[in-house]
Parts: C-alpha cells; structure tokens; sequence
C-alpha cells in the first residue's frame, strides 16, 4: 500500500497517525514532490492529498481512508464496537469535520479578516467544548479513537496559527500533550510538522 501524503495538511497528518497507531505498513509518499499517474489523478476528482493506493483500490478523503484501514486491519481499532458509540463517535468526527476541519483553509489565508475570524471560532470553541477533554484519557473515550487522531494534528498546530488557549482550556492543553507524547503521534510527525513547534 501507497499513501500520497501532503507534509504539512492535517488531514495527511491524521491519515498517518492512525496508520502508526495501527502499526500497518504503508508506504508513504509526499504528495507535493511526487506527481500521481495518470490513473489516480483520474480516480482523485479534487486533487487533494490523502490518497491511498492498494493494488487496484485507490481512494481519498481522510475519514475513507481511516475507515478501510481501520476495518481490514482490526489491531488497535479506532472506533468502537457498539453500534450507538460508534453513532456517537462519528457524531462526534463529523462535528470535528465541520465546525474545525473546514476552517483550515480560512486559517492559512492571506486575508486577514477571513483569518482572524476563523481563529476566534477554533479558539472559542475549544474553550466552550474544555469540560470533554476532561472526561477520560483521550477524548471522549477510554481508548485511542478516530477523534484523537483528528484532534492531535489540529492542536499541534495551534503555535504555528499564534493561537492560544484561555486558562479555563487548561484541560486541552493537558490532553493535547499527552497525545504528543505517544510514540505513534511522534513517528505520525513530518519533518516539517516537527518544526511547526519549537
């Protein structure tokens, strides 16, 4: 398996955490330096990284991928068994999806004004959604999940967008370090993911 992988996108960053959080072995590749074949520029309609190749399966989108993976290699699963947690979680992943994901684009904008309103709406409600963070070891859950490697690669980069958190989100903090400190998220890190932080 092949991942085209962009170095500093999130949703690239999140597909490689839940792969070496799996522990599966996939070759990755960066996105901006190696063109894609004609076959899976044809197969990608948006042209955006992640993109997995297996064989004659090629699929993009992040959560897909994380998804297929996820339900062909069952070791260190990433969602829940339970068919109502598993609706919860992917509640959850689609809020993370919509309210945060969706700015990235906003956040690394030239126009200030465009900018500066998405900061305020990360920040904001990440203060209101503080009290989550406390409520077990990763967020929301007991165990490693698909929410935790969607959050981990937004609140690493939180220095590099000069965003931070109020005292009363002091919960984030602590939650966000202590996925950092987990072997998968550092081997998950691009070199220049790494110099994101100082």
């Amino acid at each position: 398996m092949t991942l085209y992988s962009d170095p500093i996108c999130p949703y690239s960053h999140r597909t490689r955490l839940a792969i070496t959080e799996k522990d599966i072995a996939v070759t990755i590749r960066n996105s901006r330096l190696e063109p894609w074949s004609e076959e899976i520029a044809a197969s990608v309609p948006y042209g955006k990284s992640p993109v997995l190749v297996n064989r004659d399966t090629i699929l993009f989108d992040s959560v897909i991928i994380i998804d297929y993976l996820d339900a062909r290699f069952l070791q260190a699963p990433l969602y829940p068994l339970e068919p109502a947690a598993k609706a919860k979680l992917k509640l959850m992943l689609h809020r993370i999806d919509h309210d945060w994901y969706a700015l990235w684009d906003a956040l690394s904008d030239t126009k200030k004004a465009k900018m500066a309103a998405a900061k305020r709406t990360l920040r904001e409600d990440l203060t209101v959604l503080s009290p989550l963070f406390e409520t077990g070891p990763y967020f929301m859950s007991e165990t490693f999940s698909i929410l935790d490697c969607s959050l981990a690669p937004l609140l690493w980069r939180l220095p590099l967008l000069n965003i931070t958190l109020p005292d009363k989100a002091k919960a984030v903090e602590t939650y966000a370090n202590r996925l950092f400190d987990r072997p998968s998220f550092k081997a998950s890190l691009t070199n220049e993911e790494r110099a994101m932080r100082p």
